[in-house]
């Protein structure tokens, strides 16, 4: 694999996990409404009332849309990166929480998402630098 090749893959990884992350934070919103309108009741009334919900189907739509997008990057991606990065759908699902669905987020989880959103980073500079070697690999080897 070319140095241009691995630094196109990264980009190419990332253009796929973005939408990945917000298709699966909003089908998580979506479902999540859904299911607080349906009711909490017992299994034999909650199906029928939950297939009968638009809301349930768009957000369930989203969540297929982001399980594509993530095996389709896992197809070109590491595990190791692919899996750390999809993480990031964690912060934006507080932050959907706290902003569209209004529920109270403790400093105890925003906590959580910090600590998230740093090892985030970190797996994202990690992929950087494993294309930075692999460039420097290519230029020695005169490739």
């Amino acid at each position: 694999m070319t140095s241009a090749t691995k630094g196109t893959s990264l980009k190419k990884t990332l253009f796929v996990l973005i939408p990945a992350i917000f298709a699966q934070a909003g089908g998580n919103v979506f479902v999540s409404t859904s299911m607080k309108e349906v009711g909490n009741s017992s299994w034999f009334l909650l199906l029928p009332r939950a297939i009968e919900s638009p809301t349930l189907w768009l957000g369930t739509v989203l969540l297929a849309v982001s399980f594509i997008l993530f095996a389709s990057a896992l197809s070109w991606a590491d595990l190791s990166f692919v899996v750390p990065a999809v993480s990031a759908e964690v912060i934006l699902n507080v932050v959907f929480a706290s902003y569209f669905l209004h529920e109270v987020v403790s400093l105890t989880r925003w906590t959580g998402v910090l600590l998230i959103s740093m090892g985030v980073v970190l797996v994202l500079r990690s992929e950087r630098q494993k294309a930075l070697r692999s460039e420097d690999i290519f230029r020695k080897e005169g490739l």
